[in-house]
């Protein structure tokens, strides 16, 4: 047995004692596309949980250079186009070491706009090409406040660049979002998954 930081135990194989709280992260929705022109959550988002995490494995875009995007809908999906305010920046470094940079993408980012959201700087369509991460959207059925997200994705750019892509921001509503709607900025997802758990933090 060993104890980490805080005090926290392990069992000799690694794992956590069966007495040390891990949380409530609970799988909801899985989907998977295949020449899809979109991943939506229409269901399962509602006042159960007071957050929600959705993780992307291996998305793949069917165009070169496409971007994931996101939105939200507040009238069950009758619109995806719900006001947002958000932030972008991203890192890169090039297989070779020869380029690397970190800065803020005003491009990327929205003013009180209803567009979808950018999440990854271009991912390209080759076969050895997807992206990575997860986007946590915060109390979604709150009819007080806005609802704020946070989302990083990696992805591979040029075949020869991994970009770490950070985006923040909020819905800026007090109606609840009862769906989220996932795609590419042009063209489909070719193929790729797409997890929505559920997070009781109280």
């Amino acid at each position: 047995m060993a104890v980490v930081s805080g005090g926290t135990t392990l069992i000799d194989n690694g794992a956590l004692d069966a007495g040390v709280p891990t949380g409530n992260l609970i799988l909801l929705s899985t989907q998977t596309a295949s020449a899809s022109a979109s991943i939506s959550f229409t269901s399962g988002i509602d006042s159960t949980y007071d957050s929600y995490v959705f993780k992307f494995i291996d998305i793949h875009p069917a165009t070169n250079s496409a971007s994931l995007t996101f939105n939200g809908s507040s009238d069950t999906g009758s619109n995806y186009n719900v006001t947002k305010t958000t932030t972008f920046f991203r890192a890169y470094h090039e297989q070779s070491g020869a380029s690397s940079a970190l800065g803020y993408r005003t491009s990327d980012d929205l003013a009180q706009s209803t567009n979808f959201q950018i999440l990854n700087f271009e991912i390209n369509n080759d076969n050895d090409s997807s992206g990575v991460g997860e986007l946590k959207l915060f109390n979604p059925s709150s009819t007080t406040f806005v609802k704020h997200f946070i989302s990083r994705v990696n992805s591979v750019t040029d075949n020869t660049f991994s970009v770490d892509n950070y985006c923040a921001g909020y819905f800026n509503t007090t109606s609840s979002l009862d769906e989220i709607s996932f795609k590419f900025s042009t063209g489909n997802i070719d193929d790729g998954i797409i997890k929505m758990y559920g997070i009781k933090d109280s």
